[in-house]
């Protein structure tokens, strides 16, 4: 068993020994898209989901992956079986191709495929979190799973620096996501969440919350909501495929949250539950 894996256009290694040439695209542009999730027991959570957003992700972008959607499955089935580790991060990108700078797209190419595993600890649903809010200036296409990743980069930056473990984007008044997650509200006995338009990432976990809460019979909102909504909210919680679902306890140095403790946690639960249900059926 390996330490790290790293693939890039068909050759393996461990991570620290792989090389990229200089012309891929993803070093003057971040010309590419990216998915990831995470795997417990050398079992890759939702990875159907996954695999169908970052071909979506690389249609907008008229990125054409050198494989069909079952070829990658299967590349990354075979790669967490060869790293140690109960609990791994599992990370894949397409690049549009290795050519000389030039801003308008080079023909004839197919993309590079990169894969990046390595161990790293699944969320712990018992710890709550302090976030803070930021404008959101990033580009008008979060629906895209680029690799132009620098307003998160420094927007995160940010909040560390801060005491914090994430940030809240907003537009104006409008909230839309997390650096790395999307963020949900419960108000009333409901979820409220944002709607998947052009603003927000289309989150595999979040589809999968939503889902959990209608089969609960706790109803689902998926309308936008203001950060004084958000504030003001019985609770707030993130969800993403390394977290699976958190708490947030303080947001901009303000105790939020706390009055709806007993239905926060059955979503905790059943989270937590789905994924390890996941990983018997494909181990059983």
């Amino acid at each position: 068993m390996m330490q790290t894996l790293g693939y890039y256009d068909g050759k393996y290694d461990e991570i620290d020994k792989m090389v990229v040439p200089f012309d891929d695209r993803s070093h003057y542009y971040g010309d590419g898209v990216y998915d990831a999730t995470c795997a417990g027991n050398h079992v890759i959570f939702n990875l159907d989901e996954h695999v169908d957003r970052f071909f979506n992700s690389a249609a907008l972008l008229k990125i054409e992956i050198p494989h069909t959607k079952q070829e990658v499955k299967d590349i990354l089935n075979e790669m967490v079986k060869k790293v140690d580790g109960d609990e791994l991060f599992v990370y894949w990108q397409v690049t549009r191709a290795v050519a000389p700078r030039n801003h308008v797209f080079p023909e004839g190419q197919k993309g590079r495929l990169w894969v990046m595993i390595r161990p790293s600890k699944i969320g712990d649903p018992s710890k709550t979190l302090k976030l803070m809010t930021v404008e959101d200036t990033r580009f008008l296409h979060c629906n895209i799973k680029t690799l132009n990743l620098i307003p998160n980069c420094m927007a995160m930056q940010q909040a560390v620096e801060a005491g914090c473990d994430e940030v809240v984007f907003h537009r104006g008044d409008r909230v839309t996501e997390c650096a790395h997650s999307n963020v949900h509200i419960l108000k009333d006995g409901a979820l409220k969440t944002a709607p998947c338009d052009n603003l927000i990432l289309p989150g595999i976990t979040r589809a999968h919350r939503i889902a959990q809460c209608k089969a609960m019979g706790i109803p689902v909102i998926e309308e936008p909501f203001t950060v004084q909504e958000m504030m003001e909210a019985d609770e707030i919680f993130f969800t993403s495929a390394s977290a699976l679902c958190c708490r947030i306890e303080e947001i901009d140095g303000q105790k939020v949250g706390g009055r709806d403790p007993e239905r926060i946690a059955r979503i905790q639960k059943a989270a937590w539950n789905e994924a390890l249900e996941e990983v018997r059926q494909i181990k059983g």
